[in-house]
């Protein structure tokens, strides 16, 4: 089972900065931590014309890159659950961090920053579960200060390993 945690928000108010604190904490605490960063756009994330593209292109599934130091594995996104797709490359993991995918089930945490200028989405939906925050918003779910970074990472790792995550 991956034990995910969606850090969501509206653009610009912090949730990259957040997942970088937290990622940094859980490695301090020796902790194995994934990331996974969705987009709602569609793009390509290979360089057309390149060997690795031609070689998708031709069929090549999964098709990958590997170079001295890293490995980029292209896999074809599923109809189904995409989390379930990738559950094999972060078994190791002892919780993941996906930034955005609002829309996916499971846990849920909003960064909200009032500076931004937008409303809190917790405000207008139920399945977020807390929100990240310096700046007090008015919502009825627990509002964590965004400066106690291993108070916050107590939290998450609390949400992360709860067994009834959805969706997996």
């Amino acid at each position: 089972m991956m034990h995910r945690v969606h850090v969501v928000g509206r653009q610009n108010h912090g949730k990259t900065t957040l997942i970088v604190a937290l990622v940094a904490e859980f490695r301090r605490r020796g902790i194995r931590v994934g990331t996974i960063k969705h987009s709602r756009h569609t793009h390509e994330l290979d360089m057309p014309g390149k060997d690795s593209y031609q070689h998708r292109q031709a069929g090549g599934e999964p098709a990958a890159v590997v170079t001295r130091n890293l490995i980029g594995v292209f896999l074809p996104r599923p109809d189904a659950c995409v989390y379930e797709r990738l559950a094999t490359l972060y078994a190791d993991c002892e919780i993941v961090i996906v930034e955005g995918d609002i829309e996916a089930p499971g846990v849920k945490i909003e960064v909200w920053r009032a500076a931004a200028g937008s409303t809190c989405l917790a405000a207008e939906r139920s399945d977020i579960v807390a929100v990240v925050s310096d700046d007090g918003p008015l919502v009825r779910v627990p509002v964590w200060p965004r400066q106690d970074i291993i108070r916050l990472a107590d939290h998450v790792w609390m949400l992360a390993r709860k067994p009834a995550q959805t969706g997996e």
